[in-house]
């Protein structure tokens, strides 16, 4: 008897790179269930050559790591000319001052107890096509015929 093969689709592809193993694998968890394909790391080093191949929909950095924080990965990242998108999460994003404008994420996330949702928001938003702006014209020409 043949099998047949079902083809996955995924919601997208997504690499999380974090140092603390704990946070990285809940949130894994998370995507996985909401139907992500999900890669992770442990360094950024790790990170960079991962996301070399463009493979990913989004990439999701910790601020805080040893090797390497978040930003300087997300600098050398967009050095190699790296179009994917990052989220920078961080339990510092006030005290550090850490924004889209200084970071070059494309969201930056402060570390809560609603991270998950407004992680799963950013994700969500960041993999939205881009919307057409409405046509300028308004409505449509009436196509009915004045009675005599």
């Amino acid at each position: 008897m043949k099998s047949l093969a079902v083809s996955k689709t995924t919601a997208g592809r997504l690499l999380m790179v974090d140092d603390n193993r704990m946070g990285l694998t809940a949130r894994k968890a998370v995507f996985e269930e909401l139907g992500f394909e999900v890669d992770t790391v442990s360094t950024p080093d790790e990170a960079l050559e991962r996301a070399a191949g463009g493979d990913f929909d989004v990439l999701i950095t910790d601020y805080r790591m040893t090797t390497m924080n978040g930003v300087d990965l997300i600098k050398k990242l967009r050095e190699k000319e790296s179009k994917t998108p990052v989220i920078l999460l961080s339990g510092f994003v006030e005290a550090l001052g850490l924004s889209e404008a200084n970071t070059g994420a494309d969201a930056v996330i402060q570390k809560s107890a609603n991270e998950l949702s407004h992680l799963v928001r950013a994700v969500k938003t960041l993999l939205k096509p881009a919307r057409k702006p409405p046509s300028s014209g308004g409505a449509p020409p009436s196509s009915r015929r004045k009675k005599a």
